[in-house]
């Protein structure tokens, strides 16, 4: 479990592809990384697989691939990192599992006085739990939805300190972003939708 606020930017390293999914190191000023550790990169929760001084190696299976862009990263692209929440941490964004639901794309990005607003294409199933006001999480940063635009846009607003502190600061239309929506409201919609789907017509009583 994340919160979206991100510890600090990696570097990706040396990157394989291999028969069982995509492998490769990032170089992270992280301390006291454990083997089998989850961190958030770009909102996506990888294993430590391998660590050294200055660095440490994920693992990307098939199926993870597939619903994210991964096997579009190269060497020395910047990525976003959060190491894993402790019981106790303060939850200054909101809970974020870290598991990708779709990759959306940028279709505007404006600046209006000291915040700039981009505009994010994502899927219906993510539209149906997004809410004006409500968290949606963007290559792993903690976002407020600040409006709905149609039904597949939303639009989020960019603060400096984010500017300055993740990869969000260089994002410009046509780029590709991870998309994690809310837990809660998915939650939610899978309840609702349970009780609809099982719910038996109630029968009239007899006279």
């Amino acid at each position: 479990m994340f919160t979206g606020l991100i510890t600090t930017m990696g570097t990706v390293g040396r990157v394989s592809r291999g028969r069982d999914g995509l492998t490769f190191t990032i170089k992270a000023p992280f301390r006291g990384l454990s083997l089998g550790e989850s961190v958030s990169v770009d909102g996506a929760c990888l294993t430590v697989r391998s660590k050294s001084r200055g660095s440490f190696g994920v693992h990307v299976v098939d199926t993870s691939l597939d619903r994210t862009r991964f096997g579009s990263y190269r060497a020395g692209q910047r990525v976003n990192l959060e190491r894993a929440l402790r019981v106790g941490d303060r939850l200054g964004g909101h809970l974020v599992q870290g598991h990708v639901d779709a990759v959306g794309k940028v279709v505007a990005v404006t600046t209006r006085l000291d915040a700039r607003l981009v505009d994010v294409v994502v899927p219906a199933a993510v539209m149906r739990v997004t809410i004006p006001m409500g968290s949606i999480a963007v290559d792993g940063v903690s976002l407020t939805v600040i409006k709905v635009l149609r039904r597949t846009r939303v639009r989020v607003s960019l603060i400096p300190f984010t500017l300055q502190h993740t990869t969000l600061g260089r994002l410009s239309p046509g780029d590709e972003v991870h998309i994690e929506s809310d837990m809660i409201g998915k939650y939610v919609l899978q309840f609702v939708k349970a009780r609809t789907v099982g719910a038996a017509p109630e029968r009239r009583r007899r006279v």
